[in-house]
């Protein structure tokens, strides 16, 4: 089974140097890898904590590199982190699935690719920062969806950000690293107090290794190199990888 292992890493490099290129840090990425192999058969509780732990891993790379290329705008992140931390938290908490909720996730992530990919969006144009009032009521909502399905948010947070014109690509990169990775620790912080976690640090040590290359290169191309629209671009590929897998699941 060592290949199996190999190619199972592999794949998880690919997917952490994606993500990590537009400041995510992949969990979407990481469940539908994981369901395509003999750890699909493993409980929800299972593949989420899992892939929490990449997570944490791949974002504190992707906003490393973000934030030291200098894309990081605290005042515009800080209102979304408060507000989804005690959130994600209750998410990690509970225990839902459900078919009509995967189906109505995935097209949500497919209508936000689709803004994305039609919309001109400039480079650098930023309208305006979101006051309290909407970033925190935003951050709360994506960081109680993202504690329930497993992810860090990122996914829902960048096309709010870019569609609403609230940061360039790269900004909205480094904000959603450190919003995922914040979302991340409450998600298992809440799988802790529900006496839910199950994580096996033998499957995960191989995993950790492989993302720890993928999202270096990654996140290091989509900080210093990628233009913004490169980075966009990306995004948009991101979302529709993670609609996919969603819907994957319902068959």
């Amino acid at each position: 089974m060592e290949w199996v292992l190999v190619a199972i890493c592999l794949a998880l490099m690919v997917v952490a140097a994606l993500y990590s290129s537009v400041g995510h840090g992949g969990a979407s990425g990481y469940l539908a890898v994981l369901s395509l192999t003999t750890y699909g058969s493993m409980e929800s509780a299972w593949l989420k904590q899992h892939a929490w732990c990449l997570n944490l891993i791949v974002a504190a790379i992707a906003f490393y590199h973000f934030h030291r290329a200098g894309h990081h705008v605290p005042k515009l992140t800080v209102p979304f982190i408060v507000a989804s931390i005690p959130m994600a938290m209750v998410g990690g908490y509970l225990a839902v699935d459900g078919v009509v909720y995967d189906l109505l996730l995935s097209i949500c992530l497919l209508v936000a690719a689709w803004r994305l990919f039609t919309t001109n969006v400039s480079d650098v144009e930023v309208d305006s920062e979101p006051s309290w009032g909407i970033a925190a009521p935003v951050g709360g909502t994506i960081g109680f969806a993202s504690g329930i399905i497993g992810v860090g948010g990122g996914i829902f947070l960048s096309p709010v950000l870019l569609l609403k014109k609230w940061a360039t690509p790269k900004g909205a990169a480094a904000t959603s690293a450190l919003f995922i990775w914040v979302n991340s620790l409450a998600g298992l912080g809440g799988a802790t107090l529900s006496d839910q976690m199950v994580l096996e640090w033998g499957v995960l040590l191989p995993f950790v290794a492989a993302v720890l290359v993928g999202g270096f290169i990654g996140s290091r191309y989509g900080a210093e190199i990628a233009p913004h629209q490169t980075v966009r671009k990306l995004l948009v590929v991101v979302l529709v990888v993670a609609a996919a897998r969603r819907v994957f699941e319902l068959f």
